[in-house]
């Protein structure tokens, strides 16, 4: 099995990188493009530096037009939240020389959101996290999970 590696860990997507991974079915619109896959790996890899619970990215493509992704991560405290917002802002502009176009909830650091145009990272604190359960809303949606290299 193809692996992209982010720091001790790898991300599956059916077997390969994200770069190509395909939405179910007959209906896959195809590969990420290579901006919005090193995107992604950016955002887990930066994420996972900071110890997120449960980072997931949702493919959204089959379901919305203005944007192909979500990353949706969570800390234990709003320190932690902030953190991860922080070291995904950084490693997005390390691998892409890009920041966010928008960044939502700042101060409360219960729920901020990164909006990078294609890609809406989100960073949740667990209670909010459990309560939005936007996991559930996209259920629909296939999800890529980091998992731990063996």
């Amino acid at each position: 099995m193809s692996h992209v590696a982010l720091r001790g860990r790898a991300l599956c997507a059916r077997g390969g990188p994200l770069s190509e991974a395909l939405t179910s079915g007959e209906r896959a619109r195809g590969s990420f493009s290579p901006y919005v896959a090193t995107l992604l790996e950016a955002a887990l890899e930066g994420a996972g530096e900071k110890l997120s619970l449960d980072s997931v990215v949702l493919d959204l493509r089959e379901f919305v037009d203005s944007f192909d992704a979500l990353v949706l991560a969570a800390g234990r405290t709003d320190r932690q939240v902030r953190a991860i917002a922080e070291e995904v802002e950084l490693r997005v502009h390390q691998h892409l020389g890009v920041t966010p176009i928008h960044v939502e909830g700042w101060d409360s650091a219960q729920w901020i959101a990164l909006d990078y145009g294609d890609v809406i990272v989100h960073v949740f604190d667990e209670e909010t996290r459990d309560y939005y359960d936007l996991e559930h809303l996209w259920s629909s949606a296939p999800a890529y999970r980091p998992e731990r290299l063996r």
